[in-house]
C-alpha cells in the first residue's frame, strides 16, 4: 500500500503553516513534504513533525527569489555559488526533520545552451557528493512547460539519462505523475521503465492538478502498480484542494495510516 504525504504548502492552507503539521496527523497522514521550511527556525520545523508523530519525505533546497519567478539556479552557470551556499542552508533542515531526500531545482534556462547543461552536470553531482556523507538522496524532477515556462529539466528521457550517466548512489529522480503526463503520457510503461531510478513519487490529477480522484488519470489502478512494482517510497500529494482539504480526502480513506 502507497505511503502518502501531504503537501503542506497546498493542502491544509486552512491553518497556519505551523498547524498543518496536526492537521495532516489528524487527516490520517503519517508523513509531510513541503516546498521551503526556510521561513521557519529548523527546529519548530522538528518540533512539529515529532509533536505530530510525523515523517518528513521531502523538501525543496531554497531556490533563489521565488517571488520574483526564480526557480532554483543548477543550470545557471553564474549562480554556482549561490548553489553552493543553498546546499549549507538546508543542511540543518534537513538534521532537524530527518528527512531522507532534497530536491534539487535546476532553475530557468535553456537546454540549447552547453554552459547550462554543464552547469547543470556540475551542480548536480557536487549537491549529491555533499549530502552523501549525511545519508541523504538528491531527487531531480523534470517540471512541464506549462506550469513553468523556460524550466531548464522539462524531459523525464533528460533527468534518466543524466542520472544512469553520473552513476552516483543518492542521485534519483523524482517522479511526478501529473507533469509525466502532461510532458509525456504513458505513465505506467514509464513507471515501469525508470523505476530503479526513482527515489519519490507525486500526484495530482490532470487536468486540474486537483485531488486524485478522477480526470485523466486513473490513479487506483497506478497505485497498485506502485505495489505490483515494489515501489517503497512515499507518494507526495501535492496538488490544490478543490475546497477544504478535508473535504477532499475521500479518496485517501482506504490508505489512511499506511506505515512502511
Amino acid at each position: 500500500m502507497p505511503r502518502f504525504a501531504a503537501n503542506l504548502s497546498m493542502m491544509f492552507t486552512e491553518h497556519p503553516f505551523l498547524d498543518r503539521f496536526a492537521a495532516a496527523a489528524k487527516a490520517g497522514f503519517t508523513a509531510v513534504e513541503f516546498l521551503f521550511p526556510y521561513d521557519y527556525p529548523s527546529e519548530e520545523i522538528g518540533k512539529r513533525l515529532r509533536d505530530a508523530g510525523l515523517t518528513q519525505a521531502l523538501f525543496n533546497l531554497p531556490p533563489g527569489d521565488w517571488a520574483a519567478g526564480e526557480k532554483g539556479f543548477a543550470a545557471l552557470p553564474a549562480r554556482f555559488d549561490d548553489l553552493k551556499a543553498s546546499l549549507a542552508t538546508a543542511l540543518p533542515y534537513a538534521q532537524a526533520t530527518g528527512v531522507g531526500r532534497v530536491h534539487l531545482m535546476a532553475g530557468i534556462a535553456q537546454r540549447s545552451d552547453a554552459k547550462a547543461v554543464e552547469a547543470f552536470y556540475k551542480s548536480v553531482a557536487y549537491a549529491a557528493e555533499f549530502f552523501a556523507p549525511h545519508g541523504l538522496d538528491v531527487v531531480l524532477e523534470p517540471i512541464n512547460p506549462r506550469n513553468v515556462p523556460g524550466y531548464f529539466l522539462n524531459d523525464f528521457h533528460v533527468a534518466r539519462d543524466l542520472i544512469r550517466e553520473l552513476k552516483l548512489p543518492n542521485l534519483k529522480l523524482q517522479f511526478d505523475i501529473y507533469h509525466c503526463q502532461i510532458i509525456h503520457g504513458d505513465v505506467t510503461m514509464r513507471l515501469r521503465e525508470m523505476m530503479d531510478i526513482i527515489g519519490h513519487i507525486q500526484i495530482a490529477s490532470v487536468p486540474s492538478r486537483n485531488e486524485p480522484d478522477g480526470e485523466e488519470l486513473n490513479y487506483p489502478f497506478l497505485f497498485a502498480e506502485l505495489d505490483r512494482l515494489g515501489y517503497a517510497g512515499f507518494v507526495g500529494c501535492e496538488y490544490n484542494p478543490r475546497g477544504r482539504t478535508e473535504d477532499g480526502l475521500a479518496w485517501f480513506d482506504q490508505y489512511k495510516g499506511a506505515r512502511p
